[in-house]
């Protein structure tokens, strides 16, 4: 049985003094199973160590991991955790996320540095995203921690935070930071109507022996033959440009602008993976033109950045044209000079 939430959305400018205010009663669809049957704090999990803001795991079964290149956050730091049930092994997968077994739980924690110049140093964590592998398939969802840093509480609608860092190069930032919905949640792990996790691929965690540690573990079991599929950091300024910018748009973009995503419609398919230049949008038009095309005619316009609506959409902060959708309040600027120095060297 799926759980539903009754909105009720007050229409305050049809009022008047001698009428009442409509009601708008909206459903929305939470994407998990019982909300009853998950704990409403992370401490119930037993996830981590006491105090449970150092996040360490706890248990030879959770481990931490990496990816190669992560999503954009608003610059949010994360530590990834992978919880196995006792006796059970991650099946490997070529081209999708790997298949892990039932009763897995995939947790991210969200978390901002005072001063990214010392990153192990002061810190403050705002969310815990989990990823359970139920018996119907995967659930989602998010804990916020409070203020006093000791617990996290479970989240149905999501929140915003106001949140201060000093950066790396020692100015001070602030950004309204978004910690999601349920059904944002479900919105952006949407492949072919499920919920999906999008990080954990091969080619995403195929990095400095991870993998190789993993079957040592005995967690998971690599082919004996064949090179693995590897991502590139698009952080890494020694990497080929094209290997860089692929990989910003594959995590960034492409769990929603795939075949099996939720932007389907659009016939943008970003995945590294895809060869046709059209299909990335080069010399693309929109499939629906309106306010979030900026006004240009095509999604690439090789060597022009300026006429990209590809470019327009993911630097714009305003509703209805900024992409991704959800999940930002401040723009990557390292992301769009990315995407415009790989526009710019097309022929």
């Amino acid at each position: 049985m799926r759980v539903f939430i009754l909105f009720l959305l007050i229409t305050t400018a049809c009022a008047t003094p001698d009428k009442k205010r409509p009601i708008v009663i909206e459903e929305v669809e939470l994407g998990v199973e019982e909300v009853v049957d998950y704990p409403k704090l992370l401490s119930e999990w037993d996830l981590f160590e006491e105090p449970l803001n150092q996040l360490q795991p706890k248990g030879e079964q959770t481990f931490a991991y990496q990816i190669n290149s992560a999503l954009f956050s608003d610059y949010a730091h994360k530590a990834r955790f992978i919880q196995l049930p006792e006796n059970t092994k991650i099946n490997y997968v070529e081209a999708e996320v790997l298949d892990f077994p039932k009763g897995t739980i995939l947790i991210k924690n969200f978390y901002y540095p005072a001063d990214f110049r010392k990153p192990e140093g002061e810190r403050r964590v705002l969310e815990t995203r989990l990823l359970v592998h139920a018996a119907e398939g995967w659930d989602a969802m998010v804990y916020e921690w409070n203020d006093e840093q000791t617990d996290a509480k479970r989240l149905i609608l999501g929140n915003r935070k106001t949140v201060e860092w000093t950066d790396k190069y020692g100015a001070l930032q602030r950004v309204n930071y978004s910690i999601p919905s349920q059904p944002q949640c479900k919105s952006c792990h949407d492949m072919n109507g499920k919920l999906t996790p999008i990080g954990p691929t091969v080619r995403q965690l195929n990095r400095e022996d991870q993998l190789i540690s993993w079957t040592n573990n005995g967690w998971l079991q690599l082919p004996k033959e064949g090179t693995l599929p590897k991502l590139v950091n698009y952080l890494d300024q020694e990497a080929d440009l094209d290997q860089r910018a692929r990989a910003w748009l594959e995590i960034n973009c492409a769990h929603c602008h795939r075949k099996e995503g939720p932007a389907k419609n659009s016939g943008l398919y970003l995945q590294a993976s895809q060869t046709d230049p059209y299909r990335l949008g080069v010399n693309k038009p929109p499939i629906a033109a309106g306010k979030g095309s900026g006004g240009l005619k095509y999604s690439i316009v090789p060597g022009r950045p300026d006429q990209s609506i590809l470019i327009h959409r993911i630097a714009s902060m305003e509703p209805g044209e900024m992409m991704p959708e959800v999940g930002r309040g401040m723009n990557h600027k390292e992301g769009i000079a990315l995407i415009e120095e790989w526009i710019s060297a097309m022929d």
